[in-house]
Order: structure tokens, then sequence, then C-alpha cells
């Protein structure tokens, strides 16, 4: 038998303000997005925001349906939307945060694992990693350097064959 350990590095900012322009300017917009949630049965909202090659911001919400399989992530929402607006242009980097109307988002929410595998998989097709933000309301903010970090025994089209 063989072990092996994985190790993932996180960034931990006390405040949003410990963040360069660029990263706070990202996290508001993902605080903007918020507003678009739909999300009348959990009261989880979620809004996350792109930055690509390009300097364009892109962002999405979370789309709730009565039949919960059906939901859309606020991820999948926006990394669609980059794709349908700016097809072929690689994402620098990625904000991410959550509200809840029952308890309050102090504290960092990391993306499920059906959106860390999309995100991986943009990686994938720009060759190029992407750093995640992830924040609360208020509190502190983690930073990733790639999808690999949140999925580290990532599937990938290697794997297909």
């Amino acid at each position: 038998m063989q072990e092996k350990e994985i190790t993932v590095r996180i960034q931990i900012y006390e405040t949003a303000q410990e963040l360069s322009q660029v990263d706070t300017d990202l996290i508001n917009a993902a605080r903007e997005a918020l507003t678009k949630s739909y999300s009348p049965y959990s009261g989880f909202k979620v809004g996350s925001a792109a930055l690509l090659q390009n300097g364009a911001v892109v962002s999405g919400a979370n789309q709730e349906n009565a039949a919960y399989p059906m939901c859309v992530c606020a991820e999948v929402v926006m990394l669609s939307s980059c794709s349908a607006q700016y097809p072929g242009i690689a994402i620098n980097k990625i904000a991410i945060t959550t509200n809840s109307g029952k308890l309050p988002a102090s504290s960092p929410k990391a993306p499920c694992g059906q959106c860390r595998q999309t995100i991986l998989e943009y990686e994938k097709r720009f060759n190029s990693n992407i750093e995640i933000i992830m924040c609360g309301e208020n509190g502190q903010v983690y930073k990733v350097g790639s999808a690999k970090d949140l999925l580290p025994l990532y599937f990938s089209g290697a794997d297909l064959g």
C-alpha cells in the first residue's frame, strides 16, 4: 500500500479590504449579481462574476426550480454567459459570494462539486488556471489559484481514453 498526501494552498484574508482593487471590484460585481438570484425555495442566493482576459466582467446568479435537481448554480450561469458573450476568451479569475435570508453568510462558501468540475473544464479548454475568490456577506475571504485546488482528484477528458 502507498499513501499520497494532497495539500491545498488557500490564501485567507480577514476582510475584503485586504484585497487588490481588481479583486474587490470583482467581489462587488458578484454581490451585485445576488440581486438577480431566483431562490424562492431555499432563500440561499449565490452570485458570481468572472474577469476575462480581455478585461470584460460577466456575472451570474443561481436560478432555482421547485424540482431541485433542475436548479442552475450561479457559477454555471456565469460560465455559460462567458462562453455565449465572449467565445474563445479565457477567464482570469472568478468571485463567488452568498447571502441567505435564514442565516448570515459570514464565511466563504466554496462551489459545489459540479461547479468545481465545470470551472476545471474551462481551465482545460484555455490551458489556463482560474483564480477563485470566495466570500460571504462579510468576514474572511478565501482565494485559491485554480479549480484543481478545490478538486485535486479531478476527472478530465484524458480519463475517457
